[in-house]
């Protein structure tokens, strides 16, 4: 019964930056793990971030990490992505996800509830 929905996304230039956000329903927010994913048209779909439910420890990608920063309210159930230096290459539809309890994971097949995404596009 998790629904997601994601905003921020739009058109920038390199080198900019975006907020993504995620807004979760429910009241058990908390205790999910939330990821972020992207994809490219004609790209298989890659992991971006993960934060945990039980810390709420983070994991990037190597291609992200010193650029992006996932964290996440549970009093508003959001979760967010501060993109900053984006590249042409960052250009992707973005997706959060979610799975209850456990590790975080940097494979989609473990999130069984998704957003609907949100478009990011950056211009060199």
């Amino acid at each position: 019964q998790v629904q997601l929905v994601e905003s921020g996304g739009g058109l920038v230039q390199a080198g900019d930056s975006l907020r993504l956000s995620c807004a979760a329903s429910g009241r058990t927010f908390s205790t999910y793990t939330m990821g972020w994913f992207r994809q490219a048209p004609g790209k298989e779909r890659e992991f971006v971030a993960t934060i945990k439910y039980s810390d709420s420890s983070t994991y990037y990608a190597d291609f992200v990490k010193g650029r992006f920063t996932i964290s996440r309210d549970n009093a508003k159930n959001t979760v967010y992505l501060q993109m900053n230096s984006l590249k042409p290459e960052d250009t992707a539809v973005y997706y959060c996800a979610a799975k209850q309890f456990g590790s975080g994971s940097s494979y989609p097949q473990h999130y069984p509830y998704w957003g609907q995404g949100t478009q990011v596009t950056v211009s060199s």
